[in-house]
C-alpha cells in the first residue's frame, strides 16, 4: 500500500517556480513567435533548469498550452437574446485584451469560449425569432463563434485602435447581418 505524497511546504516554492515559468514564456511569446521560443530560453528567462520546465509542464507544447486563455466564465444569464450576445460579445473581447501581443504570436490561439456556449446562445436567439429569416441556427454558431475569435478582435482593435468596448460594439453591429 502507498503512502499519499503531500508536498505542505513545498507547494508554495512550486507554485512560484511555475508562476516565473509561465510569466517567462509569456514574455517570450509576446516579444517573438512562438515557434522560435525553446525550452532552454524559458529555462534560462526563469531562473531554472530545463529539467524543471520539463517537470512542471512535461514539453514546450505544455508550456505553450498553459498560456493560452482559460475557458471564459459563462456569463450571467441575460434573458434579452440580443443582450445575451452584447455580454458574450463583451466578455469576449474582455478577455482577448488581457494581453493580445501574447495571443498574437501563439500558434493558432483556440478560442476559449465552449461550443455549447454558442451554440446556446444561437438556439436562444432562433428560440425568440430574433435570427433573420433564411439564417440557419449553423449559420449563427458560426458568425457568433467568428465575431468572438481572436483574429476578429485582434483586427479591430489592432496596437490600440479601438478600446475593447468599442469592439465588441464593432463586432454587435457585424451580428446585425444574423439579426431579425
Amino acid at each position: 500500500m502507498t503512502r499519499p505524497y503531500r508536498l505542505g511546504r513545498r507547494q508554495p516554492a512550486i507554485d512560484r517556480t511555475s508562476r516565473a515559468i509561465l510569466e517567462a514564456a509569456r514574455d517570450l511569446v509576446a516579444e517573438q513567435p512562438a515557434a522560435a521560443v525553446s525550452v532552454a530560453s524559458i529555462a534560462r528567462r526563469a531562473g531554472v533548469s530545463r529539467i524543471t520546465v520539463y517537470n512542471r509542464f512535461a514539453s514546450r507544447a505544455g508550456v505553450l498550452g498553459a498560456l493560452v486563455p482559460p475557458k471564459t466564465v459563462p456569463a450571467p444569464r441575460v434573458e434579452d437574446p440580443y443582450d445575451a450576445l452584447r455580454v458574450f460579445l463583451h466578455a469576449a473581447t474582455a478577455g482577448w485584451s488581457a494581453n493580445p501581443a501574447l495571443y498574437r504570436h501563439l500558434p493558432a490561439v483556440q478560442d476559449p469560449t465552449q461550443p455549447d456556449e454558442v451554440r446556446g446562445l444561437a438556439e436562444r436567439l432562433a428560440a425568440s425569432d430574433a435570427l433573420r429569416p433564411g439564417c440557419s441556427l449553423r449559420e449563427a454558431e458560426d458568425v457568433i463563434a467568428a465575431l468572438s475569435s481572436f483574429v476578429m478582435f485582434d483586427r479591430l482593435h489592432r496596437d490600440g485602435r479601438r478600446p475593447a468596448s468599442a469592439v465588441a460594439d464593432v463586432l454587435m453591429r457585424l451580428a446585425s447581418g444574423i439579426l431579425a
